[in-house]
């Protein structure tokens, strides 16, 4: 688990292609990164999350999911 700007990524690693995967969770949307170093998946998350954050602004959409409790 990785956070970003108090957003929580999940990341995995795929052998396959060699890359680490990011994901946020919690998100009204996707908001995914892959990276081949450690470095690079921290900079990878935070545009990520950057340009998820300005499409959510520019369009009106909260960002993070809402739970109804139910």
């Amino acid at each position: 688990m990785m956070k970003i700007d108090g957003y929580n990524a999940v990341i995995s690693y795929n052998p396959e292609i060699e890359l680490f995967r990011g994901e946020f969770v919690g998100l009204n949307g996707g908001a995914d990164f892959y990276a081949a170093t450690i470095d690079e998946l921290h900079q990878e998350a935070a545009n990520s999350l950057k340009i998820f954050l300005e499409v959510c602004k520019e369009k009106g959409i909260e960002p993070r999911k809402s739970y109804s409790g139910k």
